[in-house]
């Protein structure tokens, strides 16, 4: 974890801790009922727990259909998965309601964490097995399209390389997603489909977006990513921020067995 802190960080955390004003990290979750299908709450309980350790603030806003992203507002927006119907009705409320401001967030490098359905609303537009066009934010440079009813859904344990440690979750998509040239692969597969089962590639990434199929959920099992997150909103605030670093043995242990039983059956393709 070379960009986490050490000793001198350490103390500037308790000074922090000291101050009178601490940072805070403010999390807009879109669509927490809609968009919830895959443990997607552990990912906020993550990022808060994380957040209270350190004597960080943590300020969580809720915004379902109907309701407006202020980007000013917010330091960090995550979105989670859902079945097409649950997509559909999103899609909707993201086009006519929140898509122009969570570009402005995204051009602001506001950090936003998509994940599996939501991954795929942020793209350019998801096209379903019945060959219905769904568009998307169009804040990440992909396209996802299913190939049929008939096509193989992409269901299991992966593993991917990312910034020189390993994540690790589970995939459950028929979507194919497809990188255009605004965008560049999160991570690269060890085991698993990934975004389309042949490039070998894994999620997108395109300033502070970050869009991934994996889940169950994401961030209680990869930590480093989580505190990769956190930092990077918070720096917006404080330019040149680092995380105080944890005792995370017993995090790391898990990490380690999750990612010996994605890698042990390998089921790329």
């Amino acid at each position: 974890m070379s960009w986490l802190a050490g000793p001198d960080a350490a103390l500037s955390g308790r000074r922090r801790a000291m101050a009178k004003k601490p940072l805070k990290l403010r999390l807009t979750h879109l669509y927490p009922k809609l968009m919830n299908i895959y443990g997607d709450r552990g990912n906020i309980m993550c990022l808060k727990r994380r957040c209270e350790l350190r004597g960080i603030e943590f300020e969580l806003t809720e915004l379902e259909t109907g309701d407006k992203l202020n980007p000013k507002d917010t330091d960090m927006v995550f979105i989670g998965g859902a079945q097409d119907r649950e997509q559909r009705l999103v899609a909707e409320d993201l086009i006519a309601v929140k898509s122009k401001a969570v570009k402005e967030a995204a051009e602001h490098d506001v950090v936003v964490l998509a994940v599996c359905g939501g991954y795929q609303l942020a793209g350019q537009y998801y096209r379903s097995a019945d060959g219905s066009e769904l568009p998307g934010a169009g804040i990440l440079d992909i396209w996802t399209v299913h190939p049929g009813p008939d096509a193989k859904r992409f269901i299991g344990n992966v593993a991917v390389r990312w910034d020189g440690t390993t994540l690790v979750g589970f995939e459950n998509h028929g979507g194919r997603t497809h990188l255009g040239p605004r965008a560049r692969p999160l991570a690269a597969v060890v085991a698993g489909h990934g975004n389309n089962g042949e490039d070998g590639t894994e999620g997108a990434v395109y300033r502070n977006v970050f869009g991934t199929y994996l889940h169950g959920s994401l961030l209680p099992k990869n930590p480093a990513f989580a505190d990769f997150l956190i930092q990077t909103a918070l720096q917006r605030q404080e330019k040149g921020f680092r995380l105080v670093e944890l005792d995370d043995r017993i995090e790391e242990k898990a990490h380690s067995e999750a990612v010996r039983i994605a890698t042990r059956r390998a089921i790329i393709g």
